[in-house]
């Protein structure tokens, strides 16, 4: 597993109109198939995990390029477009109810291929945790609503998914790649692209919070009623006394006191079913049922005030959405992989079975979005 960036992307409101979604269906397919067909799926799907190459070809397929809507609406067409028996890959998923089908599409895709089922556990198991480390083990905000799965016949899967910050009334995107990742929760995030980076950001896959992962495991095993001693006001230091950090840089309340409302009782109830379970590893205590954001936040606040173990507070985001600046900010542009990005999209629409029409429009298309 590996995601390859995130995009910020503001929210429109509105649907894409049919005789639109018909045609960006129809060069989603053409499209998609010219790329397997030269460069195999394998690449496909590197290509999908990538948002500035996924952004182009959202361009292409005549989408507004900065809105939201261009996550769903590809997809979709992708979805519609690709079979397992035509170019053999499945798209599962898709926005709000359709991301609850994920499980069950992935298990028929999965039987279409004649994968086993151990194998399509372990997919069903790779979408569930996608989905959760970006809204739990990544707290930015935003709140997912939309989920897509690409599965290939070599087993290989790429996820893009996207949350909602509800008072900037932005977007925000997410590429997964199943190649070159041995954890779920540490580090699985490589090349993290985003236009914006936010303040107060608990990031508990970080290299610097492995103790803290640590810390909530070892927690998360212990009885819930000693943890509940550390959460009594007026008895406990502070954050700040205890880390001699500052309020802002811990990204907590004014008020200092960690206290039972800021973990909730529902928050309690799942830590108990997991001191029932005894979670072997961290990865299997983010999977566990019930455990979410507010259980996860929990024990790194506990962590922290407890033994010492501080998460880690900084937003992944790391690069601009783009490849780079000419500046050299935020870092110099990579022009080797830029070219290859753009010059595999451009090639893939010349080679893609299209009138001569179309194929002029969409690759104008493509170089109006580069300039």
């Amino acid at each position: 597993m590996r995601r390859t960036g995130y995009a910020n992307l503001p929210l429109h409101s509105g649907r894409c109109p049919p005789w639109l979604f018909s045609r960006m269906k129809k060069l989603a397919g053409v499209v998609s198939e010219a790329i397997v067909l030269e460069h195999g799926r394998t690449e496909f799907l590197r290509r999908i995990a990538d948002p500035f190459f996924f952004q182009a070809l959202g361009c292409v397929l005549s989408f507004d390029w900065h809105s939201s809507g261009v996550t769903t609406t590809v997809c979709g067409a992708l979805k519609e477009a690709l079979s397992p028996e035509d170019q053999g890959i499945a798209v599962c998923g898709g926005k709000g109810r359709a991301s609850r089908l994920t499980p069950e599409e992935i298990k028929m895709a999965s039987e279409a291929f004649s994968i086993s089922t151990k194998k399509t556990d372990r997919l069903v198991y790779a979408s569930k945790m996608s989905a959760k480390v970006d809204n739990a083990c990544i707290q930015d905000d935003y709140q997912l609503y939309h989920h897509a799965f690409f599965l290939t016949e070599d087993g290989d899967w790429a996820v893009v998914q996207q949350g909602m910050h509800e008072r900037s009334r932005f977007a925000r995107r997410y590429h997964w790649l199943s190649r070159g990742v041995k954890s779920f929760v540490e580090e699985p995030h490589q090349g993290i692209c985003s236009e914006a980076r936010g303040g107060r950001v608990l990031n508990l896959v970080a290299r610097e919070s492995e103790e803290a992962r640590k810390t909530s495991l070892d927690l998360a095993r212990e009885n819930p009623l000693r943890l509940k001693r550390y959460m009594r006001p007026g008895k406990q230091l502070s954050l700040d006394e205890y880390a001699g950090k500052s309020v802002e840089e811990l990204g907590m309340p004014k008020r200092h006191p960690v206290l039972a409302a800021d973990v909730g009782e529902k928050a309690l109830d799942s830590l108990r079913k997991a001191y029932e379970l005894q979670p072997e590893s961290y990865e299997e205590l983010v999977s566990l049922k019930g455990i979410g954001p507010k259980s996860l936040r929990a024990l790194a606040l506990l962590s922290e005030l407890i033994y010492g173990s501080r998460a880690s507070w900084k937003d992944p985001a790391k690069y601009s959405f783009a490849h780079g600046g000419k500046d050299g900010y935020p870092y110099p542009v990579d022009i080797v992989t830029y070219e290859a990005s753009i010059e595999i999209l451009k090639n893939a629409v010349e080679d893609a079975k299209l009138e001569k029409k179309e194929k002029y429009r969409a690759i104008k298309r493509l170089k109006d979005f580069l300039r």
